[in-house]
C-alpha cells in the first residue's frame, strides 16, 4: 500500500501480468471465466460513514465471497495497525478471517478494494493456483482480481493530490487499467463508469491503449504499416536462415519450421497470451484453443 509516497507508474510487471492471464484461463477454462461476466456492482461494496464499522465490512466481504463463488461462510473482518493494507488467513475454513489496516476505519470508501484483493487470495488458494515468489504471486492476485470483475475497486482506490497519494495493490495504476481493458474487451463492458477517482480514469485510458496495441501486432491483420513491413523483412530472413529464426528487437512473433515442413510463425493471443502457431501462407484465420478468440492473420 502506497500512502503519501511515490506511486510507480508504467508497465514494469507486464510480462508477469500476461502470464497470470494465461494461467487463469488454463486453470479455470474458458467456460468458467465466462461465468464472471458481471463485475462487482458499486452498490454491493458501498460503505457509508454512518454504517457500523464491523457489520459493514463483513457485509462487503460477504458480497465479494459470493462474487468469487466461494463457499458461503461467514467472513470475520477485524482492524489493526499494520504495514500492509490487509491480510487474510488461508485456512481450510469454514470462516474467512481478514484483517484490515486501521486506516480503513476512516477510509471506508476503499474497504471494498482491500477486501477484493484478500478474498481473491482465498479463491486462488482453493484453486491451487499460485506463482513462485511473493512478488509474482501478489501480481497474479491483482491480475485475477481485475480480470474476474472486482479489480476496478483497486484502481479506483488510486488517488494523487499534489504530494499526497494512495494506491492499493502491487500493479501500477496503468497495469490495472491494462487488465481491466482486457476484461472489458471480452465482456463488452466499460468499467470507467464506476470510477470516482479522476486519476483512475487516466490510468485506465493509458492501460486501454496498451491493451489495444496487443491487438495490432503482426501477423494480425490489424497491424499497422510499420509493423507489417518489419514482419515481412523478418519473414524473408527466416526463409533464408531456416528453422529457429525469429524477429529481432523484442517483437512478439517467432518463425520456425517443422523439419522439411512449411515455415510457421508463433505469436501470443492478444486475449489470453497463449502462443498460437500457424503456417506462413498468407491470409489465415486462427482460433485460440484456450480462450476461443478467432484471429484474422496475414502471415
Amino acid at each position: 500500500m502506497a500512502d503519501d509516497g511515490p506511486v510507480e507508474h508504467g508497465f514494469p510487471h507486464l510480462e508477469t501480468v500476461r502470464a497470470a492471464i494465461t494461467a487463469l484461463y488454463r486453470r479455470l477454462s474458458y467456460d468458467t471465466v465466462r461465468t464472471f461476466s458481471a463485475s462487482v456492482a458499486p452498490a454491493d461494496v458501498a460503505f457509508g460513514d454512518t454504517d457500523d464499522l464491523h457489520l459493514g465490512a463483513q457485509r462487503v466481504a460477504h458480497g465479494l465471497v459470493r462474487h468469487y463463488r466461494l463457499p458461503d461462510a461467514r467472513p470475520v473482518v477485524s482492524f489493526r495497525a499494520m504495514t500492509h493494507a490487509a491480510d487474510v488467513e488461508l485456512a481450510a475454513g469454514p470462516e474467512y478471517f481478514i484483517e484490515l489496516n486501521d486506516r480503513f476505519r476512516t477510509h471506508r470508501r476503499d474497504v471494498g478494494a482491500a477486501l477484493a484483493h484478500e478474498v481473491a487470495h482465498v479463491y486462488l488458494h482453493r484453486l491451487g493456483l499460485s506463482f513462485p515468489g511473493t512478488r509474482d504471486n501478489e501480481i497474479l492476485t491483482d491480475t485475477v482480481t481485475a480480470y474476474l470483475g472486482a479489480g476496478w475497486l483497486l484502481l479506483d482506490a488510486f488517488r494523487e493530490h499534489g504530494e499526497a497519494s494512495q494506491k492499493l495493490g502491487y500493479l501500477t495504476p496503468e497495469e490495472f487499467g491494462y487488465v481491466l481493458a482486457k476484461r472489458a474487451r471480452v465482456f463488452d463492458e466499460d468499467p470507467s463508469a464506476w470510477f470516482t477517482s479522476p486519476q483512475a480514469y487516466t490510468a485506465y485510458v493509458a492501460g486501454r491503449e496498451r491493451a489495444r496495441a496487443d491487438e495490432r501486432q503482426p501477423p494480425l491483420t490489424a497491424a499497422g504499416w510499420a509493423g507489417r513491413r518489419r514482419y515481412a523483412r523478418d519473414r524473408r530472413r527466416a526463409r533464408d536462415q531456416g528453422a529457429g529464426a525469429a524477429g529481432a528487437g523484442g517483437v512478439l512473433y517467432a518463425f520456425a519450421a517443422d523439419g522439411p515442413g512449411p515455415l510457421r510463425v508463433s505469436f501470443p493471443c492478444p486475449t489470453c497470451h497463449q502462443r498460437i502457431r500457424v503456417p506462413v501462407r498468407g491470409r489465415v484465420r486462427a482460433r485460440c484453443g484456450l480462450c476461443r478468440t478467432v484471429l484474422d492473420c496475414d502471415t
